[in-house]
């Protein structure tokens, strides 16, 4: 789920003494990257726009959904 390839040093206790050197790939981003806010952000404006909400064109942060019985806003 990474845009961008992220690589970390072997953590604590699982190390492999036999490639000391190696490093891991992260697949997805962990709480605490740069990367994991923006992941996040991405994943639920999705799951808003399928439920029906659009993002304003004056501020990405701001989804709108208009039903039959109101308007909902939401600002992230």
């Amino acid at each position: 789920e990474l845009d961008e390839p992220v690589f970390m040093d072997q953590p604590p206790g699982f190390r492999d003494p036999n490639k000391p050197n190696y490093v891991c790939r992260l697949k997805k981003a962990l709480y605490g990257l740069r990367q994991s806010a923006r992941m996040w952000f991405d994943k639920f404006s999705n799951f808003l726009i399928n439920y029906g909400f659009f993002c304003s064109p004056a501020d990405s942060s701001l989804f709108i959904y208009k039903g039959e019985h109101g308007t909902i806003w939401l600002l992230l």
